[in-house]
């Protein structure tokens, strides 16, 4: 029997609807030399006490994260391709097909991103380090900066070569993190148009959450000094700073994701809490940061130059990550 070429894996927490929904999806791909993983984050075995599904299913006794549980799978059931996928993303017949032809088509392509219905066609960064969901979507193929793990595939010599997603940041910008190392080493990325995807954003943790807002301002930070060449790394203090002044405006007028925070129900005055705390976790991993800095540097295939010309070519600026 031949092996498959793909393994796709599901992290999920709930294990509700949205994951049977998402697996019977898979179902239906014209594309078949792939196997399913799903890692029950839950910590009570919760995928068991579902239907019954056409899958191979990890227990880790507790949640670990998103990257970890990516990581997981990858490790106990490699294949040429890993394709990441939220449990709440639901995937056309033709998304590994076009996936996989992408990479394919592309030998110095480690990843694929997907077009992700009304959401991204990959991420933009900003210059203080925040990703965003690139828009307008691309109706035809071309390069992007890196894709949204929400639904993404990997070459699994991509994966070895630099040890998967960072398992400290446990949930959110992994998958920033993973892209930038991947153009550090150099590979480049795809935008595969015909690769859609419906996807329930931030199903899990909510759009507008206090735990969302803490881990995606503390990972920014560990990205930056982590992946960040020193010229843009002196910016981004005064960057962040000009950012907090515009969600501050946004969270009084109640734009974006910052008023979205205030009308949810939260208390706004958490936020500036979250920003202290996450540069109290920065100072406590920043000898990890930086020895993960020098090896990317010592191993770097391309420039500091090359590296700044990509993320000039692909970025947000702070008033759209503001109103985002």
């Amino acid at each position: 029997m031949r092996s498959p070429r793909v393994t796709v894996v599901i992290p999920t927490l709930s294990a509700d609807a949205a994951l049977w929904d998402c697996v019977q999806s898979l179902q239906h791909q014209s594309f078949r030399e792939f196997q399913t993983v799903i890692v029950d984050n839950s910590g009570r075995q919760l995928v068991r006490q579902g239907p019954p599904v056409e899958a191979t299913i990890l227990n880790p006794p507790a949640n670990i994260g998103f990257g970890a549980a990516i990581n997981l799978g990858a490790r106990e059931f490699p294949a040429e391709f890993i394709a990441a996928l939220n449990d709440d993303a639901l995937p056309d017949p033709l998304w590994l097909a076009t996936l996989v032809a992408a990479l394919d088509a592309h030998p110095r392509a480690g990843m694929a991103a997907s077009h992700i219905e009304n959401e991204s066609a990959g991420l933009l960064i900003a210059i203080d380090g925040s990703s965003k969901q690139r828009l307008p979507i691309p109706t035809e193929d071309d390069d992007c900066l890196l894709p949204s793990g929400a639904a993404a595939l990997y070459r699994l010599e991509l994966f070895t070569v630099l040890g998967g997603f960072d398992e400290s940041f446990f949930l959110y910008c992994e998958d920033t993190d993973l892209g930038l190392r991947a153009h550090w080493a150099g590979w480049s990325c795809r935008y595969a148009a015909a690769a859609r995807v419906l996807h329930r954003y931030s199903h899990s943790a909510g759009r507008a959450s206090a735990l969302k807002a803490y881990l995606v301002e503390r990972n920014r930070l560990f990205l930056v000094w982590k992946c960040f060449p020193l010229r843009r790394l002196i910016l981004v203090p005064f960057a962040a700073l000009w950012r907090y002044l515009l969600h501050l405006s946004a969270l009084l007028e109640g734009r974006g994701a910052a008023g979205e925070f205030r009308t949810s129900g939260q208390n706004p005055l958490q936020l500036p809490l979250f920003v202290l705390r996450a540069h109290w976790e920065l100072l406590l991993a920043l000898p990890r940061l930086l020895t993960a800095r020098r090896h990317i540097r010592r191993t770097a295939q391309v420039s500091p130059e090359a590296f700044c010309e990509l993320l000039d070519r692909h970025q947000i600026t702070l008033p759209e990550v503001a109103a985002a």
